[in-house]
This record gives C-alpha cells, structure tokens and sequence, in this order.
C-alpha cells in the first residue's frame, strides 16, 4: 500500500489516548513509507494524524471542502492541499488517491465515510482493505452489530469479514496488507443466507 485514507473525527474525544493513537497512527504509516490522505483539517483527530505523519518526514494529502476551508480549519503545512466542491466529491476523491481505509474514532462524518467505503467494497466498486484502529474499545458496539447483521440475514459472513479490526497499529497493517477481496455476490437471498 503506498496511501492510506484516514477518517476520524475533528474532535479529541474525552481521553488522551485517542490523539495519542492518532498521532501513533500518522507516524507509523509515515515510518512504513505509506503517504496519509485524510480530510485536510488542523482539527481533533484529524489535525493529530496529519501532525504525527509530519512530525516524522511523511507525505500527508488533505481532501477539504471550499466550505470548510473557509472556517479556518485547514491545515498550513501539508505536503498538499486538495480543494473540492462537495462532501461527496471529498470522499471520492480521497478513495482515488488511497490503497486502503482507516477510521479512528469519530463521530456520524466519520461513520457515513466508514460505510460508505465498505458499501463500495461490498458491491464490488473498489477491493481495497478498510481497518478500524479500535482505540481503548471505541468500537467495540459497532463490531457487536457486525454481528447480528450476520445473525439476522442482512450481511454475509464473507462481507462482514471486510471490516478488518484492531487495537493495534502494527497488527491492522498487517491485516491490510494481507487482505483479499470477497469475490461473492453482495445479495442474500433465501438460497444464500
């Protein structure tokens, strides 16, 4: 992989250890040699990846809205800047440029993002890896409904199985870059489940 999309959130959370792993984040993959493409922001979680990845001499591509830019929260030392019109076209354009996905946690942009590159993936619009970095069990819940989507028939076990997960940098790299693709239909139907 030689870039890697990260979503969290554009704010701290309500412990340290979430920009601590943050920023761990940014500078593994810097020190990996993978370039970080994320939303462009100096803000929460997003500012602390960017950072961490600078810190250490790593690429770092920011995706951000005109809108948003306009608040003031664009980060001033990125490798560089990639202004776009829309939300939509920020995630577009982020999967574009990257091999793989990360979310930190965050809140509903960085879930909307999460699933939407695993909705692509499923239907088959992209085979790249998607990790979650489980930090101090933030998704813990969203891993439990993983699970009963399988149990109640609406997800395929092989489709579940996309969703790589970890509490550890080192480990969920490792998932990512041994990840294959499901290459089974995404629709269950009685026949299937």
């Amino acid at each position: 992989m030689k870039r890697i999309s990260v979503f969290c959130g554009s704010s701290f959370g309500d412990e340290s250890v979430y920009l601590d792993q943050a920023t761990a984040l940014g500078t593994a993959l810097a020190l990996a040699g993978i370039e970080l493409v994320y939303g462009g922001a100096n803000v929460g979680l997003m500012g602390a990846v960017a950072d961490g990845a600078l810190a250490v001499g790593g690429k770092v591509i920011g995706v951000l809205p005109h809108f948003l830019q306009t608040k003031e929260i664009a980060h001033q030392r990125l490798t560089e800047l990639i202004l776009v019109d829309s939300m939509h076209e920020r995630k577009t354009k982020m999967n574009e440029l990257s091999d793989g996905v990360i979310a930190l946690p965050g809140g509903f942009g960085t879930m909307e993002e999460l699933f939407e590159m695993l909705t692509w993936s499923q239907l088959g619009l992209h085979k790249k890896p998607i990790g979650i970095l489980n930090v101090n069990g933030y998704y813990d819940f969203l891993n439990a409904f993983g699970d009963v989507m399988v149990q109640k028939g609406f997800l395929k076990p092989v489709n579940r199985a996309m969703l790589l997960t970890s509490d550890n940098i080192d480990n969920l790299l490792q998932q990512m870059a041994n990840y294959t693709a499901p290459e089974v239909s995404k629709w269950i139907t009685q026949k299937t489940v």
